[in-house]
């Protein structure tokens, strides 16, 4: 497989995480947030800070970045979490920006503007090495959403009056899913930071949590799935038209806006892919061919 391909597949894993933490958050929690890219930054420059001036090993590194994104999640969660519908997701915006801001003026910690260059990069084979990853984290969001846990937040999502009305601890489950979320984001910033072996606080704008959270909405909300597959087109999309030059964000937003005007509940919806899924459509294709033949 050639560089280009294998760094793009690479770029797919590393997005596939960011969005599986947003999903968690806004898909099965119901709480919209800005900040995905502010806490994708903490554990970029956590990582990239214990590998360049610590020397630090790459599994230590990403995990210090998920902890450290998670901690300060936890912090912020306690704060804000008890305001409702835009005024959260202000706060998060703002938490967002005023983490990238502060990077940038920690000159002597973070490099400013001009960021950490010279980080590690991914060891051994990295593309292998990104789809364990990829793997492990998918395997953890799903037993999040098919647990306890899981079941309340999306009582959450669905009344959260009623969930407390049946003794749900909604605040708790709330940070819970915040935190989770931030720890995922944590993960793929520290992945960021290893496979570009260079950052700066550009890279986390606001973008790039909008970015985030439209490919949740794409994918459908309460889909682990759809999010999975959403963030496969967004990612590899641009690349596909990027020979059409200063038309390729031109087609990118029209793609956008026609999935969400055509599809409102996203591609998957609430549903998620299955083995037996996949079986009973191609028996209802096989079924739909033989009564045409039949006519």
């Amino acid at each position: 497989m050639s560089g280009y391909y294998q760094g793009l597949l690479i770029l797919v894993g590393i997005n596939i995480i960011a969005v599986l933490g947003v999903s968690i958050l806004t898909g099965f929690t119901r709480l919209f947030s800005f900040g995905n890219a502010g806490f994708m930054s903490i554990g970029a420059y956590t990582a990239a800070i214990l590998s360049t001036k610590f020397g630090l090993p790459f599994p230590l590194t990403i995990l210090a970045g998920a902890v450290m994104a998670g901690i300060i999640a936890f912090i912020l969660g306690k704060l804000t979490l008890s305001l409702k519908g835009d005024y959260f997701l202000i706060a998060t915006l703002g938490f967002g920006e005023s983490v990238r801001v502060l990077f940038n003026y920690m000159v002597p910690v973070t490099g400013g503007a001009r960021g950490i260059s010279g980080i590690p990069g991914i060891p051994g084979e990295r593309l292998l090495v990104v789809i364990i990853i990829v793997i492990l984290c998918v395997w953890i969001a799903r037993n999040i959403i098919y647990s306890k846990y899981g079941r309340n937040l999306m009582a959450i999502r669905e009344e959260e009056m009623a969930a407390d009305a049946v003794g749900i601890d909604t605040a708790r489950f709330k940070n819970f899913s915040f935190v989770t979320s931030a720890v995922f984001a944590g993960v793929a910033g520290s992945l960021w930071a290893h496979y570009f072996t260079f950052i700066s606080p550009l890279m986390f704008n606001l973008d790039k949590s909008a970015e985030l959270t439209i490919t949740v909405v794409i994918g459908g909300l309460g889909s682990l799935s759809g999010s999975i597959l959403a963030t496969i087109i967004i990612t590899v999309l641009p690349e596909i038209l990027r020979s059409a030059a200063e038309y390729r964000m031109l087609a990118y937003g029209i793609a956008v806006v026609l999935i969400i005007t055509l599809r409102p509940a996203g591609i998957m919806g609430y549903k998620e892919f299955s083995i037996a899924g996949m079986r009973n459509l191609w028996v209802s294709f096989k079924n739909l061919f033989r009564k045409r033949e039949a006519q």
